[in-house]
């Protein structure tokens, strides 16, 4: 048998990442993009491969893009249509664009020329048509005449952006100046036509979201007569806003509000088979901004809405989707630090797991085929099929080949008494060749990896920014601790560290750190913590809240360092609901959950990474917190990127990434010292 090889970053970018897969009509195939990486071009592609639920190979649909992805199969299965930018039949795109092309191959045919791009999309169920999302000036009337305006947008000489609008960027991204998101009609065209595009929200007040409008946030109805979306009907546009839903008759324009209630927020609307009902997911934020996202119904029969998952003390995430009996719908949620599929049982509100995680990353289901797409600590993404009656069969292989010839460490789930005596659960990983039930033949040093969020949790998933086996692979057992405030517990433990950020969080990590440096495969006199986002504020609460000598290094990848100046984000307005007020009226407050009010007391060396357009957390705050610790002569290090976000999503820049942060860890490893 071969000697399998530690794995590294090389490996790691050099798995066949899949995409959220479209079952066929039949349930017979499945479609999903496929994008691989290269390090030494530093750029990604993706292309579409077909799959089978009834066994043999995948096969490769597209290969004339670089970037084709989110493909839906056409209700009559002759069709499968995606978003690409091509330099195809003699013209470049400027914008993303819809491309159709048959299942059985050929040449892939631009489906219309629309000057302002588009995003999401679904099929109408003639076939026929599709409707699509886009970003268009609100003032102008037709197609001709927002193309007109784009030209110019495009040759305009100004780079300045202006702007009264409260929400004005998202993430990594501005949004489109003076312009928002409509619903449009695309009446495919024959061979060699172009379709014909209509803008259905155009003259009236309606937009999608504008925090990245997808195809969640609208459906047509199985008759193809109408179609329901989700708007915000407040006059100032917020992140925070609660949505609403309406339905537009695709006849005459018609467009009636059918769900709004105070204090809701109402997202992906999905019709019933027989177009009777529409489900969607509700959120009570007027009550509280942590409550739980809730499985919904509305009744066409005048009966109004309800709440059907209100005992099931789970979040529902979309999409929706319904079983064809109308009597049952599919969806993701999490619990205990992993994400299944469910199926949530209408007439007597129970549900019950259809595929279990790892984490399931995407669904679909058609003539009673499930395909699942999912993860696990592990193993990167995979597709499986379950047909009625029938095992889950594996329908793909990308990166068997890569996998199997590198170690992996194993993993193991534990539960420790953490902060007000709660149950509190901890993944480890660790190194290659380590078995955790026996002693190990040195002591190895302990890596705290913590959470962002802070309302999401580290599952049993494969990471690709954060991987804990390449962690692993450098000798050290990896923890992550799902912390008080983590997603996927129940809703009294999501919120309880609301307006009291950072207490029982440090508390639960400190008493994973006390229950592993106990355990004889630990040196307790090497023990790391680092995080991002979130994770990145607590690394940093840590240094101004934990006695110097606890942990010998941290690493805060863009990490909350200051939340006054944390106004500069994009999400800016949720502030006063996490820390329990704005700064202006209880700065003593805020100043309290901020950790730069402690730098006084920070001493412990930190390594701070950043990313210039990094939105939700702005750059200034690895800036402030790097200039902090210099200032107070603390041993720090930046690594700042130019061209990435909130995420390193570059490969060369990754790699840059892991070598500093391990070099890091390196360089503070008090046995490296005690060597020297």
């Amino acid at each position: 048998m071969a000697t399998r090889k530690p794995f590294t970053v090389e490996h790691l970018w050099r798995i066949e990442r899949v995409g959220a897969p479209s079952l066929s009509p039949d349930g017979a195939q499945a479609v999903a993009a496929v994008t691989t990486y290269s390090m030494e071009d530093n750029k990604s592609a993706s292309a579409l491969w077909l799959l089978s639920t009834l066994g043999g190979g995948p096969r490769r649909l597209t290969a004339a893009g670089e970037k084709d992805g989110a493909p839906r199969w056409s209700p009559r299965g002759d069709q499968i249509a995606f978003i690409a930018k091509r330099d195809q039949q003699g013209r470049k795109d400027d914008e993303a664009q819809l491309y159709l092309i048959a299942p059985d191959g050929g040449e892939a045919r631009r489906a219309a020329e629309v000057a302002t791009g588009v995003e999401g999309f679904r099929w109408h169920p003639d076939g026929r048509r599709l409707l699509f999302t886009s970003w268009v000036w609100p003032d102008l009337k037709g197609t001709k005449a927002q193309a007109r305006r784009h030209k110019e947008w495009k040759e305009r000489k100004e780079s300045g952006y202006a702007t009264s609008e409260a929400q004005y960027r998202f993430w990594d991204h501005l949004l489109p100046m003076g312009r928002v998101a409509h619903l449009h009609l695309l009446e495919i065209g024959a061979e060699g036509r172009p379709g014909r595009v209509r803008d259905l929200f155009e003259g009236t007040p309606y937009e999608l979201s504008r925090a990245e409008p997808d195809a969640d946030a609208f459906d047509v109805s199985p008759d193809g007569r109408r179609v329901v979306f989700a708007f915000d009907p407040a006059a100032e546009k917020r992140l925070d806003n609660c949505f609403a839903l309406a339905e537009l008759d695709l006849r005459s324009g018609a467009v009636r509000e059918i769900v709004r209630e105070s204090g809701w927020d109402f997202a992906a609307p999905r019709y019933a088979p027989d177009g009777s009902r529409i489900a969607f997911v509700a959120q009570h934020r007027g009550h509280k901004h942590t409550m739980p996202q809730q499985l919904a119904v509305w009744d066409r029969d005048g009966s109004g809405w309800e709440v059907v998952s209100a005992q099931w003390d789970h979040e529902v995430e979309a999409p929706l989707r319904w079983e064809d009996d109308g009597q049952a719908l599919l969806f993701a949620a999490e619990q205990q630090g992993r994400r299944h599929l469910w199926r949530f049982d209408l007439p007597d509100r129970r549900a019950e797991v259809v595929a279990a995680g790892g984490w399931v990353q995407a669904f679909d289901k058609a003539a009673g085929t499930v395909v699942t797409l999912a993860d696990a600590a592990d193993h990167p993404p995979r597709l499986h099929a379950r047909l009625p009656g029938q095992p889950p069969r594996r329908i793909e292989r990308f990166n068997d080949r890569l996998l199997a010839g590198v170690d992996l460490g194993r993993v193991e789930e534990l539960w420790i008494a953490g902060a007000q005596g709660d149950r509190v659960q901890v993944w480890v990983t660790w190194p290659p060749g380590v078995d955790p039930s026996r002693p190990a033949r040195r002591r190895l040093p302990l890596l705290q990896v913590i959470h962002g969020g802070p309302h999401t949790a580290f599952g049993d998933a494969w990471h690709f920014r954060w991987n804990a086996q390449l962690f692993a692979a450098h000798g050290y057992a990896v923890a992550a601790v799902n912390y008080h405030g983590s997603s996927g517990f129940g809703q009294a433990f999501k919120d309880s560290i609301t307006h009291r950020w950072g207490e029982l969080e440090l508390r639960d990590i400190e008493a994973a750190t006390d229950h592993l440096a106990a355990r004889p495969q630990i040196d307790a006199r090497r023990v790391f913590a680092a995080g991002g986002s979130y994770g990145g504020f607590m690394v940093a609460w840590m240094n101004g809240h934990v006695p110097p000598g606890r942990y010998a290094a941290y690493v805060c990848h863009a990490g909350c360092f200051d939340w006054t100046a944390m106004f500069a984000d994009d999400a800016y307005t949720w502030h006063a609901q996490e820390l329990g007020a704005w700064y202006w009226d209880d700065m003593a407050k805020v100043h309290a959950q901020s950790p730069h009010a402690f730098a006084g007391d920070m001493a412990t060396p930190t390594l701070v990474i950043h990313g210039a357009l990094d939105y939700r957390v702005p750059d200034q705050q690895g800036l402030a917190h790097y200039n902090t610790l210099k200032a107070r002569g603390v041993e720090a290090r930046l690594l700042w990127f130019p061209d990435e976000n909130h995420w390193v999503l570059k490969p060369r820049n990754s790699r840059l990434w892991y070598r500093e942060f391990l070099d890091w860890l390196a360089r503070h490893d008090p046995a490296a010292a005690r060597r020297r």
